[in-house]
């Protein structure tokens, strides 16, 4: 199959550090390569891939502020239909969310939208709009909107063997992501704090007042520490020896990618149970699902006995990167089946 992979041009793909679309689109797009498929990555001009790469936008939008974001996303994704209309894929694999829809009549290339997150509701329509034309796939079960049709769930996979299996010594807290009230970045130092745990914090500052606010005046240095964004070297080097990563976000979550990262380090999870969660983390075996503050603290006294071999096991049954290539590859044979009947 010739596919086309439509990653975001917020950061490169693969990300240096933060970018969780753009590490999805660029694990499809090379474990895609590696089963013989003939694909082409439109991402940003600085990206890394072993197909074809093509570009509009020579940097990551956020790195560099002189660049114009629409200007930038208008090029970037009509130079994916432009392209398509020659004839040069067999199905696009948009996972840069609802402008590409905007452009999926103008072909008849067959489009795959992974829908990774709602902006808000004000989108919405578009992905109504064009849910006959665009066959969409969740992320998560939970993910789903009711108002729209799905073809398939296919889980975020990782390539476990690049992560460190830690079964040593264990000490102190993770925190991995977004730095914003939604992600609940504060209630994981309240957590921590209660624990009596030292709490290392990793991740971009999304909202910079909150980050002054809610964060910045519990850094010590010591029992709460900031380290700024971390690729998967700080990844290794921090999440192996954790006793957990703490995911405290108190709204539903799409799905979740740092805790399949923890957990294939060995390290077991404490997170609050909002949408996606469930399906992500087993309660018990590969962490614990808690309802409050309270909860998170006895969660991390027990999850020192959890043993790291399950866990790690977990990530390569159900998120490892080649089962969400056959997953995709599965949803696009059946898509060119029903385009070709």
């Amino acid at each position: 199959m010739r596919i086309a992979i439509v990653s975001p041009i917020c950061w490169r793909t693969p990300p240096r550090h933060y970018g969780p679309w753009e590490m999805v689109a660029s694990l499809v797009a090379e474990g895609l390569g590696e089963t013989g498929e003939e694909v082409t990555l439109f991402a940003t001009g600085d990206s890394i891939t072993r197909g074809r790469l093509l570009w509009t936008c020579p940097r990551p939008l956020y790195e560099d502020p002189n660049l114009d974001s629409k200007v930038e996303e208008y090029l970037h994704v009509s130079s994916v239909f432009e392209e398509a209309k020659k004839g040069s894929f067999d199905l696009v694999h948009n996972h840069y969310d609802f402008m590409p829809l905007a452009f999926s009549r103008m072909v008849d290339t067959p489009v795959v939208t992974t829908i990774h997150g709602f902006s808000g509701p004000s989108i919405l329509p578009v992905y109504r709009k064009y849910s006959g034309r665009v066959k969409y796939v969740s992320i998560s079960n939970a993910s789903r909107h009711p108002e729209l049709e799905y073809i398939d769930t296919v889980y975020h996979g990782i390539p476990v063997e690049e992560y460190r299996f830690g079964e040593g010594r264990r000490d102190g807290l993770a925190y991995l992501g977004r730095i914003a009230p939604d992600k609940g970045t504060h209630l994981a130092i309240e957590t921590s704090l209660a624990a009596g745990e030292r709490l290392t914090i990793a991740g971009i500052v999304q909202d910079r007042d909150y980050f002054r606010e809610m964060v910045e005046p519990h850094l010590d240095g010591d029992r709460v520490r900031y380290i700024g964004p971390i690729g998967i070297e700080g990844k290794n080097a921090l999440l192996p020896s954790c006793v957990a990563l703490l995911h405290m976000a108190p709204r539903p979550e799409a799905f979740g990618l740092s805790l399949v990262e923890s957990m294939a380090c060995g390290t077991p999870v404490v997170a609050y149970p909002y949408g996606s969660i469930p399906e992500v983390v087993e309660d018990g075996v590969t962490g614990r699902i808690v309802q409050d503050v309270r909860e998170g603290v006895r969660a991390i006294a027990g999850v020192s006995s959890l043993d790291p071999r399950p866990i790690r096991e977990w990530v390569k049954e159900r998120f490892s990167r080649e089962r969400m290539v056959q997953g995709y590859l599965g949803v696009y044979r059946r898509v060119l089946e029903e385009h070709t009947s």
